[in-house]
């Protein structure tokens, strides 16, 4: 059935429940079925009659059933596998997200559904944690994200920049700390702040920044001392009117902010605390998948969906 680098909304694999599951265990069990219960792969059947058309497989090691869902975020669904497929597709090939009002309305699905699938799909893109380290030019960087202004208060451009430098939303903002570390040329890597302090930021930089690497920051004061740590640490001083110095600047993590803003201020309008994770994961993954088609993203995508349950009541 080949791969998806061409795939349309047309292919059989969005409109048939049994293409989809063939495709979705194509890519889970390229050698063949495997057992999700014991990992057997050798004593495996699929089911005849009216299990054939579910493609339900039998192991004969641990007399257990299962189909390809089992063990991964679709496991329980009620929602056929093609419109999961379709679900994936759409959010992967969307550079700014898609909303859940329209993935309700293009799959017929109710607006709670949809929401919940899109959750469960960032899920599947969350990177795996400490799978490698950064490296080469890194720049660092940190924003606010989501909330709104509450009070007719108007908040003076040097407050604003005063309680940036403090580490806390802007007043009146009741916004959300976002700090990103984006390898020139590679990955990016996001994360939720409580505060933006000098222990949460130098942190997350050895946490997952390697010793080798060069630094790009703007003159925050919570980042120095870190060139002493690091293989260097060039600074760009925003408040004196500079932007960029040779090779020195931080353009790129502030290009990677650009679209995460629009798609969290022009496509879901406001992003919750307590989801903020997923979504950074999800404009995560584009990021890092950016060079390849949305069909290999999508696959890439589906690759992770295994071993991760998402459950309804842990996204209230």
């Amino acid at each position: 059935m080949g791969g998806m680098e061409d795939l349309s909304l047309l292919d059989e694999r969005f409109t048939d429940p049994i293409a989809a599951a063939e495709y979705l265990e194509s890519i889970r069990w390229p050698e063949g079925p495997v057992c999700p219960h014991c990992g057997e792969t050798e004593r495996v059947n699929r089911l005849g009659g009216a299990a054939k058309t579910r493609r339900v497989f039998k192991c004969y090691a641990c007399r257990k059933q299962f189909t390809v869902m089992v063990g991964t975020i679709f496991e329980s669904s009620h929602v056929p596998l093609n419109k999961w497929l379709a679900a994936f597709y759409l959010l992967c090939s969307s550079k700014k997200g898609m909303s859940a009002h329209q993935l309700h309305r293009m799959l017929k699905v109710t607006y709670k559904t949809a929401w919940f699938m899109f959750h469960r799909i960032r899920e599947a893109m969350k990177e795996p944690e400490f799978t490698s380290l950064l490296t080469g030019t890194v720049e660092a960087d940190e924003t606010y994200i989501g909330g709104k202004r509450r009070g007719g208060r108007t908040v003076r451009r040097g407050e604003d920049r005063a309680a940036e430098r403090r580490g806390r939303p802007k007043p009146g903002g009741n916004k959300t700390a976002v700090f990103t570390l984006v390898e020139r040329d590679g990955r990016a890597r996001s994360f939720r702040m409580a505060n933006v302090t000098a222990h949460n930021l130098k942190g997350a930089i050895r946490q997952h920044v390697e010793r080798d690497a060069q630094l790009m920051t703007d003159g925050l004061a919570s980042y120095q001392g870190l060139g002493r740590e690091f293989a260097g640490h060039d600074v760009i001083e925003h408040h004196r009117g500079e932007y960029a110095r040779g090779s020195v600047h931080t353009q790129t993590v502030e290009s990677y902010f650009a679209t995460l803003k629009r798609g969290v201020n022009g496509t879901y309008h406001h992003v919750s605390r307590a989801h903020l994770d997923r979504y950074l994961a999800e404009f995560d993954f584009r990021y890092n998948s950016r060079e390849v088609t949305d069909g290999a993203r999508t696959v890439a995508a589906l690759s992770g969906a295994e071993g991760k349950r998402l459950m309804y009541r842990e996204t209230r």
